[in-house]
């Protein structure tokens, strides 16, 4: 008698998602992996040895603009090359970097490179499916595949003078291979909508994301090398507005000020600990996000208008920022 094999449509279903999963890897895979870059970057230590590192980077214009990770280029003062995986190895400069995003922006002496399209994060949702494409050989890219775990994390980062929190960081469980950092996160129409930046536990990753504000920070750093920032002078913290205030505004969040800076224009325009900042230049202020966002270098030198509460006195504080020094 012939032996026959019943397979459920349960199991036939399965299978077609898990076909249709892979054909959306690979679809995105194909697309992005050309536009990723191994790099190799020297830096000069004590004693005057040059030391080797790396990470990757991602082609954003044809005519050779990259993205990468701040710190995969930190102190970077040799040569540094892009490595491509049809066998391309090109000769790259640091154009700007950004430690306060950790985002960089590089140029390929070659301009004949495809770009990868760049998305928006604002549009990811979790649980949505990511792909991490990394170039850690140069030959060979790495991609690992996952979903959104979480959205809205925080990063801190450091320049030399200066700690900032990267808001809205995309938390995904792709895992990220040792040189991953400063590759693509992409969506699952191959659109690059993070930039991957650190490891934040077992099989999980951590992408600073494509979005409104970090356009502005990558069209500052491939036009001036820099991204300005104006400095207020304080150190704050998210907190509920008290519920009088919240039904008179119409939000429920402000920014609670926790210290000034002595001789910072917040402490000149005579700002405490424990005003509450609900509106700079007309625009709420509901977390320190907003007001980092905010802080952008259009302000400084500039009156600002800052809308503070004060015990149950709301209060008009006129300020003038200066320039962030990082």
């Amino acid at each position: 008698m012939a032996d026959l094999t019943f397979i459920s449509s349960e199991e036939v279903a399965d299978e077609q998602a898990l076909d249709a999963y892979s054909r959306a890897v690979i679809a995105v895979a194909e697309r992005v992996a050309p536009s990723v870059a191994n790099l190799r970057i020297s830096r000069r230590v004590r004693g005057g040895r040059m030391l080797a590192g790396g990470g990757s980077g991602v082609v954003v214009t044809p005519d050779g603009f990259m993205l990468t990770s701040a710190h995969v280029v930190a102190a970077s003062d040799g040569p540094a090359r892009a490595s491509f995986v049809d066998g391309r190895e090109i000769e790259v400069s640091v154009v700007g970097t950004d430690h306060l995003s950790d985002l960089a922006v590089l140029r390929a002496e070659n301009g004949d490179l495809t770009p990868a399209e760049l998305g928006d994060a604002e549009g990811l949702r979790v649980g949505q499916l990511v792909v991490a494409i990394g170039n850690p050989s140069g030959f060979a890219g790495s991609v690992t595949a996952g979903v959104v775990s979480a959205l809205g994390r925080s990063l801190p980062v450091r320049s030399r003078t200066a700690g900032r929190i990267v808001e809205n960081v995309i938390q995904t469980d792709a895992a990220l291979n040792p040189g991953n950092s400063g590759g693509a996160l992409a969506d699952g129409r191959g659109r690059v909508v993070g930039i991957n930046t650190a490891v934040a536990g077992i099989g999980l990753g951590l992408a600073v994301p494509i979005n409104s504000t970090t356009r502005k920070i990558i069209g500052a750093l491939m036009s001036e090398g820099r991204f300005r920032r104006a400095y207020l002078g304080i150190a704050g913290g998210s907190r509920p507005l008290p519920p009088r205030l919240a039904r008179e505004l119409g939000r429920e969040e402000c920014v609670e000020v926790v210290e000034i800076v002595e001789g910072s224009p917040a402490a000149r325009a005579g700002l405490r600990p424990e005003d509450l900042i609900v509106d700079l230049n007309g625009q709420p202020v509901t977390g320190v996000d907003d007001l980092q966002r905010l802080m952008t270098g259009e302000l400084i030198g500039e009156k600002v208008d800052v809308s503070t509460v004060r015990g149950d006195r709301p209060q008009e504080v006129e300020l003038v920022p200066v320039e962030l020094e990082v």
